[in-house]
């Protein structure tokens, strides 16, 4: 289940932060695939990127959360992430996936990414040497996750409104 979108406690310490910052960016996600039909789930708006669609950019950040704290920081296997085949965008390629499943495969990696961050101290590094992102920490990781879902959530945003005119600030 998506947690709701709300900001962290102004107070609160840096992990409490910034997984809280995460998790709302993570929510935003969620909530701008409400409502949406399934046709226009997969429906591209952008003629030059055919790929970019909403269950196509929610397939990418469940892979993103399975890359950033699954493969880079355990060193987890790579093979099962469609991001790290020959396939250019293979993790967008979500033609036959309803946009419900995505939403609940995404919902159950940020579950699993969640564990991962509550296991581990900001300190920590990354296990895998195949990448030189490996040697990235874990509070590093964080800010790039907020990064990277802040910018997709933007562009949800803004797909959202071109699919059927939903509009809204969370």
């Amino acid at each position: 289940m998506p947690t709701p979108r709300t900001r962290p406690a102004y107070s609160a310490d840096e992990r409490t932060q910034l997984v809280g910052w995460l998790d709302m960016q993570r929510s935003i996600i969620q909530w701008k695939c409400q409502g949406l039909s399934e046709e226009n789930a997969h429906r591209a708006v952008l003629p030059s990127s055919p790929l970019m669609t909403v269950a196509g950019l929610v397939s990418h950040m469940r892979w993103v959360e399975h890359c950033w704290f699954e493969v880079i920081l355990l060193d987890r296997p790579s093979e099962v992430n469609p991001q790290f085949g020959d396939i250019e965008d293979a993790d967008m390629q979500v033609e036959g996936t309803t946009l419900a499943q995505l939403l609940e495969e995404y919902d159950d990696q940020c579950a699993i990414s969640n564990e991962i961050i509550a296991a581990h101290s900001l300190e920590d590094t990354g296990r895998n040497t195949d990448y030189k992102a490996g040697s990235a920490s874990l509070r590093w990781i964080l800010l790039h996750m907020i990064e990277e879902t802040a910018r997709h959530a933007g562009h949800l945003d803004a797909m959202r409104e071109l699919l059927d005119g939903e509009t809204g600030y969370y």
